[in-house]
């Protein structure tokens, strides 16, 4: 009798069994084998081993990648650090996208209020000055015209003509005709000399106190006591400070003595304290900068009263966005006040004005007792690259390091003309390296400096 046996045979090296039907005869099992499922598969062994050398390959040049990003990547982290260190200080240039396209619509309305201002201003005087400004300006509406419709025309040469007409108008606006004629010595021109220090003195609290103002009662009509000196000395951080030291003769000044101290804030780092070297006292006010802010502070010296006012411009730089630099920069001397023969002035720079200096005319209304701005100029001259500026006869002044003992006034801007010189060369003598602030007085014609802790006095010469 025939008996069906199965074998089963399986295959270890692919991994699948297979299954064949047999007959049992004379105490054997007889089956027909494919023995061919057993060969060496070749071809496949060499496609796995193609692969396996590709693999390799392939791991060689990464390793070898590996390497060479592992050497440069040092060099790569010092490249970055030099270009962010190289980059910083125009930072705030990026953020606020003045490397971007000038925008032609903001171009027009800015023009637009140019002409209202122009118009005003013809209407009111109707003279030769007036009219060429109103031909200067209706030439600059046209090339503004022909800019919307054919990008022909350099956006920042407009720009720059703007700047011009407008700082015509503000010269137009209110500073009388014959202002000049007021103080002779204003009709000589400008500055031909500044004398050595006068005046050479430790400020009364003591050296370390690096940062501050200081000078003489600046009001020149008579109502005034025009013999106090002052001392604001800047004693947290060197930037803030909430106290003005007052002197009522020369005389007590020089000997530290019979002294009066007014607080203006109740801290340094209260609303009304002051932010860096910035004060001049202008009658019974002391003006000067407030913390944190764009605006102007007077404090009454009668009734301790504060008011203030809000600088113009388009990001007005303050807390140390557009500080006095030059050589090294002063901490937080964005804003100045100065005061001059015409008024008071602030000094500052503004994004909307390339990080350039600005200048607005301050006044104050004794009968709202209020501060207001009422005329203001833009400049070329970027504020980071000189180290202080003063006012004289409606005159920017600015200086720059020349070395320890040296500083230079260099540059010059009139508001009455708006005309720019700088190729000045008056040199400063100092006793110390760092200038903290520099104010002139009209009334003595005398230029005061904050000399890291030492207060330094010249005479000024037309």
């Amino acid at each position: 009798m025939l008996l069906l046996c199965f074998l089963l045979l399986s295959s270890t090296l692919q991994g699948w069994a297979q299954l064949i039907v047999g007959q049992k005869r004379s105490g054997s099992c007889e089956c027909n084998v494919n023995t061919t499922m057993w060969l060496f598969p070749a071809l496949r062994y060499e496609a796995v081993l193609q692969q396996v050398e590709t693999c390799e390959e392939s791991l060689h040049s990464l390793q070898g990648q590996v390497l060479v990003s592992n050497q440069r990547l040092p060099q790569i982290e010092v490249q970055i650090s030099n270009l962010t260190a190289r980059l910083q200080p125009y930072q705030y240039l990026h953020d606020r996208g003045l490397y971007t396209a000038l925008s032609i619509r903001l171009l027009g309305q800015e023009l637009s209020q140019l002409e209202t201002d122009i118009t005003a201003v013809h209407s009111q005087l109707n003279n030769a000055q007036s009219q060429k400004l109103n031909k200067e300006v209706g030439k600059l509406r046209k090339d503004v015209l022909k800019m919307q419709t054919s990008d022909t025309i350099n956006m920042k040469t407009v720009k720059e003509k703007l700047r011009y007409l407008k700082n015509n108008v503000e010269s137009c606006k209110s500073i009388p005709k014959d202002f000049r004629g007021q103080h002779r010595y204003c009709l000589k021109g400008l500055i031909t000399n500044i004398s050595e220090p006068v005046t050479t003195k430790i400020n009364p609290f003591d050296k370390s106190y690096i940062s501050g103002s200081w000078g003489k009662q600046a009001q020149m009509d008579g109502k005034w006591d025009t013999e106090t000196y002052w001392v604001q000395t800047l004693v947290s951080s060197h930037i803030y400070g909430n106290t003005v030291r007052l002197y009522q003769t020369y005389k007590d000044f020089m000997r530290s003595a019979n002294h009066r101290d007014g607080t203006f804030s109740s801290s340094t780092t209260g609303p009304n304290a002051i932010e860096g070297p910035s004060a001049v006292l202008y009658g019974e006010g002391l003006y000067y900068h407030c913390y944190r802010s764009a605006d102007i502070c007077r404090y009454d010296l009668k009734t301790n009263d504060v008011k203030r006012v809000t600088l113009p411009g388009t990001g007005v730089g303050f807390n140390n966005k557009f500080p006095y630099c030059y050589y090294d920069c002063r901490l937080n001397s964005d804003v100045d006040v100065e005061a001059d023969e015409t008024g008071l002035w602030a000094l500052y720079a503004t994004v909307g004005n390339h990080g350039n200096m600005v200048v607005s005319k301050l006044i104050w209304d004794d009968n709202s007792t209020t501060i207001n701005v009422s005329q203001t100029w833009e400049t070329r001259l970027f504020k980071k690259s000189v180290s202080n500026a003063f006012m004289v006869c409606g005159v920017l002044y600015a200086t720059r390091y020349v070395d320890d003992y040296r500083e230079e006034v260099f540059y010059a801007f009139d508001t009455v003309t708006g005309k720019e010189d700088n190729s000045l060369a008056l040199p400063l003598e100092k006793v110390a390296k760092g200038v903290a602030s520099l104010s002139y007085n009209p009334i003595n014609r005398q230029i005061y400096m904050y000399n890291d802790g030492y207060l330094l006095a010249y005479q000024a010469y037309f």
